[in-house]
């Protein structure tokens, strides 16, 4: 398995996330993929960004490196976009038109989000954006753990 970068990109309280249909289940996940010969981890985040999102961006900071199960490792970072870009659906150009997986590209709030979807976003830094940083702050210190 190759090594991937992701981009995490907040606008107004909102992160940019695609709803995805991936082995027969549908989730939010964040912009990106695979690394390509000769490419920096940033390089890649940017150009995922363009190629699936339509957007031109610039990095802020990285925030994370994911270690997978399988060895490889997802690098994150934080990036910027201008207010006047609008996100659109775009494709990866390594699948044919049948395989796409991205189904929409959204901003959603973490409250319009799933448990599960909210936890992969922590794992993969969200909590190192400012904006986010300062709302968890604000929340007690009651165990709101999903209940069986």
């Amino acid at each position: 398995m190759r090594n991937r970068s992701v981009a995490i990109v907040v606008r107004n309280g909102a992160v940019l996330v695609e709803k995805t249909y991936y082995e027969g289940r549908y989730f939010y996940a964040l912009p990106g993929g695979g690394i390509e010969e000769g490419e920096s981890p940033e390089e890649t985040a940017l150009r995922e960004l363009k190629e699936e999102c339509g957007l031109d961006g610039k990095i802020i900071k990285p925030l994370n490196i994911v270690h997978k199960k399988d060895g490889s490792r997802e690098y994150v970072y934080e990036i910027a976009v201008s207010e006047e870009q609008i996100a659109i659906t775009g494709k990866d150009p390594e699948l044919t038109e049948e395989e796409q997986v991205i189904l929409e590209v959204c901003w959603l709030r973490l409250y319009e989000m799933s448990e599960k979807d909210r936890a992969f976003l922590w794992a993969y830094g969200l909590m190192e954006v400012e904006e986010f940083w300062d709302e968890v702050q604000s929340w007690g210190d009651e165990i709101s753990y999903p209940k069986k």
